[in-house]
């Protein structure tokens, strides 16, 4: 089938591509803390694709790996610890993070010379 080209999706959408029923997306979002897709100020949701990917690794686990619910949770923890940590800096930490950063740019030409 393939989604339009666009930055929200309805349930119904995701639904349709996913071959989820929007009862069963509605509950899974009370069972996984990662899938909470945003509101519409009329409340209805919307799905971007990160959303819809995750819902596709939610129905592997569970309906072609055959993972109970719990254990599906527990891989998915499992995964997360596995990749790379993202750095965070809040807004007001933005003269500290280009400090770090101006740092770790000085360290780091040091051993450049140091490698040649």
């Amino acid at each position: 089938m393939g989604l339009p080209d666009k930055e929200f999706y309805s349930i119904k959408e995701v639904a349709e591509e996913t071959q989820i029923k929007p009862f069963v997306l509605r509950f899974w979002e009370t069972e996984f803390k990662n899938l909470r897709p945003a509101r519409r100020n009329s409340g209805h949701r919307k799905y971007t694709k990160p959303d819809i990917e995750f819902i596709k690794q939610i129905k592997e686990l569970l309906y072609l790996k055959k993972f109970s619910i719990a254990g599906a949770k527990q891989h998915l923890l499992e995964l997360k610890k596995l990749q790379p940590k993202q750095l965070k800096f809040e807004l007001e930490e933005s003269s500290h993070a280009i400090e770090l950063l101006k740092s770790l740019k000085k360290e780091l030409l040091e051993i450049e010379k140091m490698l040649k």
